[in-house]
């Protein structure tokens, strides 16, 4: 069986189950996954194994999750949240930082805002 067919149990915080998914991807301590349209941020990553033919298999991974509430004027960009107006020539494309010209803020009615050009 391959790792990312593996059954993976999502704990939230306080110890109830939110459910058991196939994933297609390995979800590490940092990163945010979604359960039926609700943000998780995953706190930590254990796995199961079962014992078979004398020999210890990778049975399940568990993931124990924090409900996470993203921060008004932000992105999910490449799996993580930034803050700030990611079409912004000069957003940071930081957890932390908003922008390089207008760090506090806010994105909307900034007098120095520049569309993302697109390359082809």
């Amino acid at each position: 069986m391959e790792l990312n067919s593996l059954p993976t149990e999502v704990i939230l915080g306080d110890r109830s189950t939110l459910g058991h998914l196939h994933l297609n991807w390995n979800p590490q301590p940092g990163a945010y996954l979604e359960v039926e349209g609700q943000t998780y941020l995953v706190l930590e990553r254990r796995h199961r194994y079962r014992l078979s033919a004398g020999h210890y298999h990778l049975h399940q991974i568990v993931l124990q999750v924090q409900k996470f509430d993203a921060p008004t004027e932000s992105s999910l960009l490449n799996g993580r949240w930034v803050v700030g107006d990611i079409s912004c020539l000069y957003n940071a494309r930081s957890e932390l930082l908003r922008c390089t010209v207008n760090p506090s803020g806010p994105c909307d009615r900034c007098p120095d805002y520049q569309p993302l050009l697109n390359e082809a």
